[in-house]
């Protein structure tokens, strides 16, 4: 078990480092050829950040391991809002817009809640399943939310530039090369050793893929916020998370349906509930405390919500 462990962590080490020379390579080249900084952020960037996530679930789905489908994406979500935004939250309070308030985070519970009644089959009765067609429904949704952004950005004047190294065409390539060389490597690593820790362990899919996989996929996530907030730039933190979570339901987990159909376990229910809840939870703290603002006690609360809950779900497997 021990050389399964070392190379999940090399996985995940290769899937964050793939993704970062990817999007290097990308945003260069993107670059040379005039494309502006809001459709390399709007696109590239904002793929990179979640492409860990999506290339873990393609294969997974192709191996039909759903509960590591499923788990990945919820586990990262909530990371994403508990952990991620606890630590930075603490690091520093997050002052929030009010378009993050009022239309991204709703929206983000809007993706919890489409995710909840698709995937329980609400509109049909049959077994729970995530459908081809409930994917499409999903990148309709995640179009629709692309343009939203676009919209905003293009009325957004203050939106500072990304910074992209200029490099050789030689560079370019052999970055995007290696990135989705190591993407597609690194992933394959995360999911079979995940399955062998998971078998030896005599743990669920799902708890290995809500934990290790999810934690682990969800690190440029967290290395983009906790330096946003060190800068004291809390908007990008904030805005980081709720726009990944909104790209994993809507995206990562469509994309995912279309390869194979994702069969839906209901025990999943409790963290689609624990997300939705979470997710209401952060709007209300724009109201309390200081207005517009993830306070420290608050984003204490969310840390220790999420050790909580990730100690009780690996007790019920002890």
């Amino acid at each position: 078990m021990l050389i399964n462990t070392l190379l999940l962590v090399l996985g995940l080490v290769v899937l964050i480092k793939g993704a970062d020379w990817m999007v290097s390579g990308a945003s260069a080249l993107a670059k040379k050829y005039n494309v502006s900084d809001l459709i390399i952020g709007l696109t590239i960037v904002a793929f990179g950040t979640s492409a860990p996530e999506l290339v873990v679930n393609v294969i997974a789905s192709s191996q039909n391991l759903n509960d590591i489908v499923l788990g990945n994406v919820l586990g990262s979500n909530i990371a994403n809002l508990f952990l991620i935004l606890g630590i930075t939250g603490i690091i520093y309070p997050l002052v929030v817009q009010s378009s993050t308030i009022w239309k991204e985070i709703p929206i983000s519970l809007l993706a919890v809640v489409a995710l909840f009644l698709l995937a329980n089959n609400f509109f049909v009765v049959d077994n729970p399943v995530l459908s081809r067609i409930d994917g499409i429904l999903l990148l309709l949704m995640f179009s629709l939310f692309m343009f939203y952004i676009y919209r905003l950005s293009k009325a957004d004047t203050s939106t500072p530039e990304i910074t992209v190294s200029e490099m050789s065409g030689l560079k370019m390539g052999t970055l995007i090369v290696l990135g989705l060389g190591g993407l597609v490597f690194g992933g394959r690593l995360v999911v079979n050793n995940a399955i062998q820790i998971a078998t030896e362990l005599g743990l669920s899919e799902k708890i290995i893929g809500f934990t290790i996989v999810a934690i682990g996929t969800s690190l440029p996530e967290l290395a983009t916020s906790v330096v946003a907030a060190l800068r004291k730039n809390t908007n990008i933190a904030v805005g980081n998370i709720i726009g990944s979570n909104i790209f994993n339901i809507f995206f990562v987990l469509a994309i995912s349906s279309l390869v194979l159909p994702i069969s839906f376990n209901p025990v999943f229910n409790t963290d689609i509930y624990l997300l939705a809840g979470g997710t209401f939870f952060l709007f209300i703290a724009m109201f309390t405390g200081g207005r517009k603002k993830l306070d420290r006690w608050e984003a204490i609360i969310l840390l220790l919500i999420y050790l909580g809950y990730t100690a009780w779900l690996v007790s019920k497997e002890l």
